[in-house]
């Protein structure tokens, strides 16, 4: 990590007076554990600053557990003092996002701030409307990436059980429990640092993965039972679910989480896609095996990216004519994805 932007960060978060940490739309595990994590740091290193996590909107129920959760503002339905906090700020950490835009409805308002905005993310091809940045898509995480960050800060001097277990989850989550995006050797070795310094690795993992409601499990199987649909041949398999499906099992944010991933899982899959229908649009999780980018799939043709075996995007069109003009272009790729699925088949391990 490059020393002098470390220290420019360093410097800016001893001086600063009021700091605020942001994160992208429906944030996930990495977006709040990231954040947390780094706050709950901040806390300690300048603890004159006043600081404070602000998230566009809600998260999934499965992370109101985690340590300072209740300290988090959430924009919708806070929106006066979110902004606020933004206005006041001299100091501004962008976590878990490449784009500005990517915060939605608070975009416009970090546009505008004169707080001094330091990047801190993953994905690849960030914008350069930042005054710092540190990006790394190697790293398996924007938490792992805070745990550096941390460490090359303080040397872990300030690290304790509750900053650990928020960069666990991070990592966790964002690595679908260590199944992809863990390739480097680095992310294990701040896993078992975190373990050193005390955290209770099965029982986050308990918390995050095995407190489904009813009518989420119920949502799954109607999702695999009923929703779902396999292009064989073009090693394709995609779930769809419209409003009024959600409304049936009383959906709550956090409930869809993972289902593009039951789909992808099936034999032969290369590319699985999840469509959920949202009250302004089709909202479009995807995820990929091998050298198959639905990271350019999603820039292409959804407006979206992310990562090149996990992306997302959005259609403004109805369900059906979404669903159809997918189908269209997967004619595309399919000699692409018959090919990867090739070389997925023949790996040695």
């Amino acid at each position: 990590m490059n020393q002098q932007i470390i220290v420019n960060i360093k410097d800016r978060i001893l001086q600063a007076i009021n700091i605020v940490i942001v994160t992208h739309t429906n944030p996930d595990g990495d977006a709040i554990g990231s954040s947390l994590g780094f706050y709950l740091f901040l806390l300690k290193f300048n603890p004159n600053a006043k600081i404070k996590v602000i998230v566009p909107n809600d998260f999934p129920s499965f992370l109101k557990w985690m340590p300072a959760i209740k300290d988090i503002l959430i924009y919708q339905g806070n929106e006066k003092a979110a902004t606020l906090e933004i206005h006041e700020a001299d100091l501004c950490f962008c976590l878990d996002f490449n784009s500005l835009k990517r915060t939605d409805k608070l975009s416009s308002f970090l546009e505008v701030s004169k707080a001094y905005k330091i990047l801190i993310d993953h994905h690849p091809q960030p914008d350069t409307n930042f005054d710092t940045m540190i990006s790394n898509i190697a790293s398996s995480s924007t938490s792992e990436l805070i745990y550096d960050v941390i460490h090359a800060l303080s040397g872990n001097q300030v690290m304790d059980t509750e900053i650990a277990s928020c960069l666990y989850v991070g990592i966790m989550t964002d690595t679908g429990s260590f199944s992809y995006s863990c390739r480097r050797p680095e992310t294990y070795l701040v896993v078992a640092e975190l373990i050193r310094i005390g955290i209770d690795s099965e029982l986050i993992h308990r918390r995050i993965y095995d407190t489904y409601s009813v009518n989420r499990m119920r949502l799954l199987g109607f999702c695999l039972s009923e929703r779902m649909k396999v292009l064989n041949e073009f090693h394709t398999a995609y779930i769809y679910l419209t409003k009024d499906d959600l409304t049936r099992f009383n959906h709550q944010n956090g409930d869809t989480e993972g289902v593009v991933n039951y789909a992808l899982s099936i034999e032969g899959i290369v590319l699985a896609v999840l469509f959920t229908e949202k009250e302004d649009k089709i909202r479009i999780s995807m995820r990929s095996k091998g050298d198959f980018s639905v990271n350019d799939f999603a820039r292409s043709h959804f407006q979206g990216g992310g990562h090149k075996n996990a992306s997302g995007g959005d259609s403004f069109i109805s369900m059906n004519d979404t669903l159809k003009y997918f189908e269209s272009v997967l004619k595309n790729y399919q000699e692409e994805l018959i090919t990867v699925n090739l070389k997925e088949v023949n790996v040695t391990i």
